[in-house]
């Protein structure tokens, strides 16, 4: 029987190893690699599913992490600024009413012409201190127009009692600062501010209370009409107009439109205005990198040492190939391509799996939830709800095909070399 096995062993090889001779090409090599690569299925499966296995983990983990601060920016520019905001550069600096926008600022028609903006609405802040019967808190009122808020920011739904602003003389509370001040819907605040012409004081009714989960909205929301806003600051314009673009166009659309504006308005988007939170959530992302790229590395390596297996269990018939005229340095390369063919299919595999993944991650809000029970005390110091979807993004392939790139790196260093030391005559004799 065991004749009969070699036999078949050597015709093998024989038939696998013809036109291989020194002057063959690649592509017989290339093809003779493939055949490999089959041979042992098991191992083969192996190598597949860690290559896979790998390229999705990368992927779901930088759609999970984008995911995660695109919930946050999307969560700021929604519940707490604007995506972009048009507004004096002194403003930006010192957000004194003083430095509103000039009557004659910008034209508005030329900024809602801008193909990448939505909507546009006029915004108001001035600081002030709401009395009731019980304490005084400082806080910092926003006067809006009621339609075009509705538009603009989620607010509006996160009312959970009473209504959204309607007229003048009403106002929106968080229900955080709510409580702090003991008042509920139907009963008047006094409100005191510092206006151009001097003191002001004004009484409003509060009409809604938000109940976002979220604390620094809960806390610190005071939404006024944009006409009280006014009489009580002594501002005839407003300090910022509010844009709507599509999320991720933030940046791009306020550079475009700072190319048309007067040096005395700018556009600033999401990160701009966050400040040195988006620098530190920047700056967290990159700290992320090196734990992409383990996941890579351990799958290079295990990759790696399924070859160095392969190719000890395949010493004597590595032998046979030398002796029929296979040189070292093709057999050091049919290696090597076998260890990328094995991982361009697990890569494929992991795309397919990943990209399958994220996508449903990014139509299904399965990760908010999760996210609110597991790191909810973490999540309240930010402007960031339960709706968090993963990411989906091209450039991920680029982050997992260093696993490919690393296993083939690996598979020239150990067992292509491995293998070009390899004496015909004694690897013949190894498995004897």
């Amino acid at each position: 029987m065991m004749t009969i096995t070699t036999s078949h062993m050597h015709d093998s090889q024989n038939r696998s190893v013809s036109g291989m001779r020194p002057g063959s090409g690649f592509a017989s090599l290339l093809k003779l690699s493939w055949r490999s690569l089959f041979r042992q299925r098991r191992r083969t499966a192996l190598l597949i599913a860690v290559v896979a296995y790998a390229t999705l983990a990368i992927l779901f983990f930088w759609g999970l992490t984008d995911g995660f601060l695109n919930s946050i920016f999307n969560g700021q520019a929604r519940l707490v600024t604007a995506p972009v905001v048009i507004t004096a550069p002194a403003y930006h600096e010192d957000p004194d009413p003083i430095h509103a926008l000039p009557a004659d600022g910008f034209e508005l028609e030329a900024v809602l012409a801008h193909p990448g903006v939505q909507f546009a609405t006029p915004r108001l802040d001035v600081p002030g201190l709401l009395r009731s019967p019980y304490t005084s808190v400082g806080t910092l009122l926003r006067g809006v127009d009621p339609a075009g808020e509705l538009s603009i920011s989620d607010l509006p739904s996160a009312i959970r009692e009473g209504r959204f602003l309607e007229q003048t003389g009403e106002m929106v509370l968080g229900t955080g600062l709510a409580a702090t001040l003991d008042v509920r819907v139907g009963e008047r605040l006094a409100v005191d501010a510092s206006s151009l012409a001097g003191p002001v004081a004004k009484g409003l009714i509060v009409v809604g209370i938000i109940d976002s989960g979220i604390e620094v909205v809960d806390d610190f929301t005071t939404l006024v009409h944009l006409d009280d806003a006014r009489e009580l600051s002594g501002v005839t314009t407003m300090t910022a107009l509010a844009l709507d673009v599509a999320q991720g166009r933030e940046a791009v659309v306020a550079q475009e439109l700072n190319l048309d504006l007067p040096n005395n308005v700018r556009a600033y988007g999401i990160l701009d205005q966050m400040g040195e939170l988006a620098t530190g959530l920047a700056a967290e992302r990159i700290q992320m990198i090196p734990i992409g790229l383990l996941f890579s590395l351990f799958a290079a390596i295990a990759v790696t040492s399924s070859l160095v297996v392969s190719v000890m269990e395949r010493t004597r018939e590595f032998g046979v190939m030398l002796s029929l005229g296979l040189d070292h340095r093709r057999l050091g390369l049919m290696v090597t391509l076998e260890a990328i063919l094995g991982s361009l299919l697990g890569f494929v595999l992991g795309l397919a799996m990943g990209f399958g993944l994220l996508y449903w991650l990014q139509e299904v809000n399965i990760l908010g939830p999760l996210f609110s029970t597991l790191y909810g005390d973490f999540l309240q110091g930010l402007a960031i709800g339960t709706d968090i979807r993963a990411e989906m993004r091209f450039e991920y392939i680029s982050y997992a095909i260093v696993t490919v790139v690393l296993a083939a790196v690996f598979a020239i260093i150990t067992p292509a070399r491995r293998v070009a030391r390899l004496i015909p005559a004694e690897a013949m004799r190894a498995a004897e």
